[in-house]
């Protein structure tokens, strides 16, 4: 008897429907991967967030961007020695011309061998690079008496005045308005003034000038 012949055919049988079964599934296979990546680009896609778009550039308007009050700002020199220090009830910055202004300020420097000289006026006018001071109301400069580099005597210098510009590289004082510049005990009084420091020193005083000198 040959009864096992019908189990031999039924694997037959299976394996050939499985086989058309993966024949058919290879067709559609390579449809099915690019479905899927297709799917993946698409996740990857929605969970990416969008560039930022770039900021409009702000307009520098005067509107001032920082305020102190109240303050006092000291500036030492590398080997820690003090060179500037800054004192004012209010300060504020204005980007568009990169001037701070100072309001009833006081500002004391140093020079090289030590000199002291402080400005001081119900308002102070910086240019960024603190360079050049205006100093407005009851302005007042003094540079106490000194050495320079050579061991000169450097005399105590005031100016007085309504207005007064400062330069610091070079040194320089300035005014149109009239002003009172004293000279140790000497005193001159004019409509102008075009003072140069440094080596030279000189003082051009025009309009009504005025002077009064101490007995020699």
């Amino acid at each position: 008897m040959n009864t096992p012949a019908p189990a031999a055919l039924q694997v037959k049988t299976h394996r050939g429907d499985m086989s058309r079964v993966w024949d058919q599934l290879s067709l559609y296979l390579p449809v099915l991967m690019m479905m899927l990546l297709a799917l993946v680009s698409y996740l990857l896609l929605q969970a990416t967030p969008l560039p930022l778009e770039p900021e409009p550039e702000r307009l520098v308007t005067n509107e001032p961007d920082f305020f102190m009050r109240r303050f006092s700002v000291k500036v030492f020199a590398p080997d820690g020695v003090l060179q500037t220090e800054v004192y004012g009830a209010e300060a504020r910055h204005h980007p568009d011309t990169d001037l701070t202004v100072i309001d009833t300020a006081r500002i004391r420097t140093f020079s090289a061998q030590r000199q002291l000289s402080t400005a001081t006026a119900r308002e102070i006018v910086s240019n960024g690079e603190g360079t050049v001071y205006e100093l407005k109301g009851d302005a007042v400069v003094v540079r106490q008496a000194g050495r320079n580099a050579a061991g000169a005597r450097l005399p105590r210098m005031e100016f007085h005045g309504e207005f007064l510009r400062v330069s610091t590289d070079p040194e320089r004082i300035e005014s149109d308005l009239p002003v009172l510049m004293i000279r140790d005990k000497d005193q001159i009084t004019a409509d102008s003034l075009d003072y140069r420091g440094g080596d030279a020193r000189v003082a051009e005083l025009t309009g009504r000038v005025r002077a009064r000198l101490a007995p020699r």
